[in-house]
């Protein structure tokens, strides 16, 4: 077949005008020649031109000039007119040579480059976006070198430790822009979607420099060219501005690019990348723009951007390498005397994906029997190319290429075909290619699993039974990393033995990565996918969690998404995944043969084996109905003034509503501002993120412009969430009025006994706009067409369908020339009546010649199973053979109304539930004999209406006991003496819940008491003359229990240190982590390490009490004395006193506080909570403090009844006295009502535990908060070791006192300390010490609070007097505590005996009033 050559519109202007140029328009006389004819205009003009050439000779002879000086002359015009006649005609040849070279690259590009569904007339030029990005050019460098600096910098950086001083120094993308060489707009593709192909062309003079200090290395680039083809997705489509969701962008195919480097010789030899070279890092950076990697970029908030740079792929493409033939021969011997074979073997490539075979010795007939699974992400467009070379010790050689729309075999489903090799003069190649589509359920899968066992390849991995897409989101809460700073999280994901990385979030507790991954899944029974949380070091593990595949197989759809928690992570650390699975099918009845046969019976064969059942996309099917019923509205501002202003007026309210690019318009109500319109309207959607339901209400003007009297606006995620909405809204932009709606996102279902439930609710409604319900949906894809009649012509048809049922009809494209035509279109219509109505489908020839048609009843698809009919059905009024095939899918629309219907009940009276009864109007112009709807909606979304028409449960007294909500009984409807009884109404208050519905897990955390007690034969690391002198040591211990860390006090110079201090902490009942202690040294510049040990959770909660020296790890000795206890909680409260009881006994140096009981609290919603003073509802948030302890909800969205559902736990240490404070703001700073609940109240509740609703102070009446509220005791094993004097003991109390100092202290104006003398000194000096007295008022370190006596020499019982004051109040000194210190003042040579001991004196505990005169007990420095 001939090739087919670009059309002229390919050509561009400017090329055509330089073609054009150099060419002389023909003269006169050869104009005359041509048309065989005699003109008088040519001999007149030829006459003038033997006229004008002997002028000159006729002037020189009249005024007598040289002969000579005329030869010359005519000399002079002769070489010039040579030369000039030269250098035209080299000209043409150049253009001529110019322009056929040209045409050939137009044609290769079109034949080689462009995939054949590329129509060069559906290729559009943009000059006038090249004009735009002209213009934005500087700005869009700008953002690009802040993508450089800002984003792709830190991660080269945080990539590798070789790269750690990475920096780009210069980035200047120049002033050439990028071109736009054309665009192809796709009209066959998903609905809700714009598909462009980008015909991109790039030859900048950018700069960048980059440079990486540590190795003094400088690089950079210096040019980039990038020509390539990029496919540009517009979705979701949605109602409002910008219209559209996001914007995806990728490559097909790898383009083609160009880089001109500077210094990449120096970048080269950096660790790391010295194993690269040029044309590696050019395969990486055009491989990073090709599918599946995918640049999202979002236009509005709330979107799943995962889900939209790596969607589900469209299906899985099969390939079996089978065998080749008649290769050529590239082994040669003797210098090519003699002639050899062969060693072939294949490279198979989809976009990156690619797969490398086993080579096959000395052959030019290779048998390969090789099996690989690719994923295909874009259909038309993705190729398969295959190549084949000669396996040699130095460089392979080129045996041939083959390349393959997948496309294609997404058409047949199966191709097994040779396809001759290209680029060589011999060979050609046997593949098989299979389809396998994507199944969200698993009915097949056993099937699939069976089917497997028989596939044979010699591949190492045998063939997937399905694919998993896994959605990484996000993660909550994940612990600290060493030092209590923030880790730079990064999540490994695995299935067997294929590991995938996510990218990395920096110095965050909260990461979004947002990232997707798809892997093959050979068995789901059997598969687990693990996921590990770390740090970008991939050594620190967060958290990990495993998944087994065989829980999906149970989900809807196949389908997880939730949050999951960490194991061996925080206690509330947590991961939010979607995990998907398909099953990968492949349906061998529906099997077509090759489209690229070349036998003659090839389309005979065709049409035996046509696909029986249709292969629509998997968002078929999955739209929605949104129904609106517009009741009325309240309060409206009044817009129609009378006299000038002077008279106020009513107004025409009406409204109008835009949802999914639909526009609905009520009627008018004359004269109103109560009015009532009762209508309904419906609008099929998808569930896209982004999408509002938006209301304006307006007043009806004759003659101006509709005055505006208020908006709204309803997030459709809200309404599908709550599936239905009955509430008054409050209108913005003004200053009163508001409108009631019920909103209802429809479910569907397949059940066909549902429809008689649903068409009794439709004959018993009735709106004013004379709408009718629908009860179903239908969906219709219509894929293609077989055998259709000829024109009279005899040419093949330009066929279109056109699709009708009742008032609805939608049309097809026209496909182009072909009695097999293919659609892929899909429709929906909304079904009143399924028993009576009727799908028509005609098929014509561009809309007016006829070609068959088919006519299917609704009804008969009820019969069907699943309500599916997916058949090839023959066309009425064509020839025998013609068929079209479609999928029609019908579902039933189930609103929440008609749970109330039976189905083989008689009518039932439903209740005429007047949705208000508004005061009657003068001269009001709106009347109707019709009732209003009778249609009861109940809703879990409760809204402020007026006390007339709901009865609000009257708030209990006080709120320390407060009384549960009421719930106030409908009123009873009339019973006909043989009807059944009607459906209640159920009112809002109704539906509020009288308790609280908490998680499984609610209070089961228990409470962990570490004890830290002493140390023993601790390394000594404070060394003097540079190790000569052995010092000691200052210690200090750390503890880290699943992220939280406490660290103690530090003992100055000591080895054997006595800490006594306690920590409490909150963990959940079945803990998986260890607790962590490390010893370090504490020193001015860093810390020594002085050991650690750890200990397993899940053995303090076996044991309840473990009281043990532990040895020291990692050191050559010392061992700590440490107690943990896992406290059981008890709801007991008898057992309150026994834990009171430790408070008492035991004390901590610390000043830590045994907790006696542990306090669960779940806030689960608000009620009827008052408006702002803007009129507007609140954003409620709750904060809950108790103690030094407090807790924030989440801020929901404006709404009276907010709903949390948010759990807490406080410590609580004395349960008699502490108090429970609940304060409720709009934004955090206005306040809503609060609630104060003593501790004491739950110990006379039964199980301590309080779950009712409760009344707000400081907010309206009937605003409530419901809580559940459980107290536990904790029951410690402990206090009772305490009480019986049996508790842990200090190994070091024998080094307690070192002597006694006596103190005077009061207060007169100033705070006055009077050291008077030491007594009793222990000493290993026969001469004495020579002592001193060191004050310091803590918690202040500072010269002000520093004092010091004089030296005493060689004495040991020294005497001082000496008097200090310090300039504090009472009050102030009270708040001090006094460090009293006796040292030795010796040489730095005996920096051991510095300190003969300390105390400290709580300035609280003495009377500074009366004064106190006092011997205090000396200690060495070890507490």
């Amino acid at each position: 077949m001939a090739e087919k050559t670009p059309e002229p519109s390919r050509t561009t202007p400017e090329a055509s005008e330089e073609t054009k140029a150099p060419e002389e328009a023909p003269s006169r006389e050869e104009t005359a020649v041509r048309s065989g004819r005699i003109d008088p205009m040519a001999i007149l003009w030829t006459f003038g031109k033997c006229l004008t050439a002997l002028l000159p000779v006729y002037l020189a002879g009249y005024y007598r000039v040289s002969t000579s000086l005329v030869v010359f002359g005519l000399m002079v015009y002769s070489g010039w007119k040579h030369t000039r006649e030269a250098k035209e005609a080299r000209l043409k040849a150049a253009i001529q040579s110019l322009g056929e070279d040209q045409e050939s690259s137009s044609a290769s590009v079109a034949k080689r480059d462009l995939p054949a569904w590329v129509n060069f007339p559906d290729v559009e030029k943009v000059e006038w976006l090249n004009k735009v990005i002209q213009q934005a050019w500087p700005y869009i460098g700008q953002y690009l070198e802040k993508l450089l600096t800002e984003s792709i910098a830190p991660s080269l950086r945080a990539s590798s430790s070789h790269l750690q001083t990475l920096s780009f120094t210069k980035v200047d993308f120049g002033d050439k822009p990028m071109k736009v060489v054309g665009v192809k707009a796709h009209t066959e593709n998903e609905k809700g979607q714009i598909l462009l192909d980008v015909y991109i062309s790039y030859v900048g003079n950018a700069e960048i420099n980059v440079e990486v200090k540590r190795y003094f290395c400088k690089a950079g680039v210096k040019g980039i060219q990038l020509h390539g083809m990029m496919r540009v997705i517009l979705e979701p489509l949605i109602g409002n501005v910008p219209i559209v969701g996001a914007v995806t962008m990728f490559f097909i195919r790898r383009p083609k690019l160009e880089i001109n480097w500077t210094g990449l010789t120096n970048l080269l030899d950096i660790p790391g990348l010295d194993v690269m070279s040029d044309a590696k890092i050019m395969d990486a950076i055009a491989s990073f723009l090709v599918l599946p990697n995918r640049l999202t970029v979002p236009l509005v908030p709330d979107l799943h951007v995962a889900q939209l740079r790596c969607p589900l792929p469209r299906g899985v493409v099969r390939i079996h390498l089978l065998e080749a033939e008649n290769l050529a021969a590239k082994d040669n011997y003797v210098k090519g005397v003699m002639a050899g074979m062969s060693d072939p073997y294949a490279l198979i490539r989809v976009g990156p994906q690619s797969f490398k075979s086993r080579h096959q010795d000395n052959t030019s007939s290779p048998k390969w029997g090789e099996m690989y699974e690719v994923i295909v992400h874009e259909v038309p467009g993705q190729e398969l190319e295959v190549e084949v070379y000669d396996k040699d010790p130095d460089k392979d050689d080129f045996l041939g290429r083959t390349k393959m729309d997948l496309g294609i075999v997404r058409k047949a489903r199966v191709i097994d075909e040779w396809f001759t090799l290209k680029d060589t003069d011999t060979g050609r190649v046997h593949l098989k290619l299979e389809w396998l589509t994507l199944e969200d359920n698993t009915e097949r899968l056993e099937q699939v699993l069976k089917r497997n066992e028989s596939v044979l390849s010699k591949t190492a991995d045998p063939p997937s039974a399905a694919i998993l897409a896994v959605y990484l989101d996000k993660a909550e809460a994940l612990p600290m990393k060493k030092a209590n700073k923030d880790p730079s999280p990064m999540v490994q994901l695995s299935v067997r033995d294929v590991t995938r990385e996510s990218r990395t979030c920096w110095d965050t507790v909260n990461p979004q990565w947002e990232d997707a991954f798809t892997f093959f899944i050979q068995d789901p029974h059997k598969q687990d996918v693990d996921i590990q949380v770390k740090d970008n070091d991939r050594v620190q593990s967060l958290g990990s969690l495993s998944i087994p595949l065989s829980r999906l197989l149970s989900c809807p759809q196949l389908s997880l998404n939730e949050w999951f928690n960490l194991d061996q992570s925080g206690p509330d650390s947590r991961i939010h995944i979607n995990t998907v699975l398909r099953v990968l099918w492949m349906d061998e009845h529906a099997v077509a043969s090759s489209l690229l046969s070349s036998d003659p019976g090839s389309a005979a064969k065709r049409g035996a084996s046509l696909p029986k059942h249709a292969s629509p996309d998997p968002s078929f099917a999955t739209e929605g109905v949104l129904r609106i019923h517009l009741l009325e509205g309240q309060n409206l501002v009044p817009k129609d003034n009378l006299m000038g202003g002077m008279v106020k007026g009513k107004s025409d309210p009406y409204v109008t509503i835009n949802v999914g690019g639909n526009t609905f318009k009520s009627l008018v109500i004359k004269e109103n501002l109560n009015p009532t319109w009762n209508e309904m309207y419906e609008v099929v959607m998808t569930d896209l993120p982004g999408q509002d339901v938006s209301l304006e209400v307006l007043d009806k003007d004759m003659d101006m412009k509709d005055d505006f009297m208020g908006r709204l606006k309803i997030k459709l995620s809200d309404i599908i969430k709550a599936q239905h909405i009955d509430e008054w809204f409050t209108l913005n932009d003004v200053k009163r009025g508001r409108i009631h709606l019920a909103l209802e996102w429809l479910p569907r279902v397949t059940q066909s006994d549902k429809l008689q439930q649903v068409l009794l609710y439709q004959a018993k409604s009735s709106y004013l706009n004379k709408a009718v319900p629908a009860a179903a949906l239908l969906f219709v894809y219509l894929e293609a067409a077989h055998d259709l009649p000829l024109k009279k012509s005899g040419k093949e048809p330009k066929v279109g369908a056109e699709l009708v049922l009742g008032g609805t009809s939608y049309k097809t494209t026209v496909c182009d020339r072909t009695s097999s035509p293919q659609w892929n279109e899909a429709f929906h219509f909304l079904v009143r009546d399924p028993k009576k109505q009727e799908l028509i489908v005609k098929l014509s020839h561009c809309w007016d010649f006829p070609l068959g048609s088919v006519v299917i009843p609704v009804k008969e698809l009820l019969s069907q199973p699943d309500l599916l009919l997916d058949q090839w059905l023959n066309l009425d009024g064509a020839s025998p053979e013609s068929q079209v095939l479609l999928r029609a899918q019908l579902k039933i629309l189930c609103p929440k109304v008609t749970e109330s219907f039976k189905e083989h009940s008689e009518t039932p009276a439903l209740p005429k539930t007047s949705i208000r009864e508004s005061k009657p109007e003068a001269e009001s112009v709106q009347k109707s004999s019709e009732p209003l709807v009778p249609v009861t909606i109940t809703s879990s979304v409760t809204a402020p209406e007026e006390k007339e028409s709901r009865k609000v449960p009257e708030a209990p007294k006080t709120p320390e006991t407060p009384k549960p909500l009421e719930t106030p009984k409908a009123p009873e409807t009339p019973k006909a003496p043989e009807a059944p009884k009607a459906p209640e109404v159920i009112s809002q208050a109704d539906v509020l819940p009288q308790h609280t519905s908490p998680d499984p897990s609610f209070s089961t955390e228990g409470v962990l008491r570490i004890h830290l007690l002493e140390a023993e034969n601790l390394i000594a690391k404070d060394n003097l003359m540079g190790g000569m002198v052995k010092g000691k040591s200052d210690p200090y211990v750390k503890i880290n229990v699943e992220g939280t860390t406490f660290k103690s006090h530090v003992i100055k110079e000591n080895l054997n240190p006595t800490w006594n201090e306690m920590y409490e902490l909150v963990l959940a009942s079945k803990p998986s982590s260890e607790v962590n202690v490390e010893l370090f040294d504490k020193d001015i510049d860093k810390d020594d390490f002085l050991g650690r040990f750890r200990v397993s959770l899940s053995e303090v909660v076996q044991a309840q009490y473990i009281d043990q020296w532990f040895t020291l790890n990692d050191v050559k000795h010392g061992r700590l004395h440490l107690v943990l206890e896992w406290v059981p909680t008890v709801t007991q409260p008898d057992k309150l006193q026994h834990a009171l009881q430790l408070k008492s006994i035991q004390s901590y140096q610390n000043k830590a506080s045994p907790s006696a009981a542990l306090l669960f609290i779940l806030v689960e919603r608000a009620h009827a909570l008052p408006l702002k003073k803007s009129g507007k509802e609140p954003k409620a948030g709750a904060e809950l403090v108790l103690g030094a302890t407090s807790y924030k909800t989440k801020v929901c969205d404006r709404s009276t009844s907010p709903q949390w559902h948010e759990a807490f736990n406080f410590l609580v240490h004395d349960p008699s006295k502490d108090m429970l404070v609940i304060k409720l703001s709009s934004g955090w700073d206005q306040p809503m009502g609060s609630l104060v609940l003593p501790m004491r109240e739950l110990l006379s509740q039964p199980e301590l535990l309080l779950d009712r609703w409760l009344s707000l102070d400081g907010a309206l009446p009937e605003s409530q908060i419901l809580l559940r509220a459980q107290l536990k005791v904790l029951n410690s094993k402990m206090a009772s070791l305490m009480a019986l004097g049996a508790g842990p003991v200090l190994s070091n109390k024998q080094a307690a006192t070192t002597g006694q100092i006596k103190i005077s202290l009061s207060h007169q104006k100033k705070l006055a300390v009077v050291v008077h003398g030491c007594r009793s000194l222990v000493s290993s000096s026969k001469e004495g010490l020579d002592t001193y007295v060191s004050l310091i008022l803590l918690p202040d370190k500072n010269k002000a609070t520093k004092r010091k006596t004089a030296v005493k020499k060689k004495d040991l019982e020294p005497e001082f007097n000496e008097r200090f004051e310090f300039d504090l109040s009472v009050d102030d000194a009270r708040q001090r505590v006094l460090s009293v210190c006796l040292k030795h003042s010796s040489s730095f040579m005996s920096r051991d005996k510095d300190v003969i001991g300390q105390l400290q004196i709580d300035l609280a505990q003495v009377d500074l009033l009366s004064g106190v005169t006092q011997w205090f007990d000396l200690k060495e420095e070890n507490n």
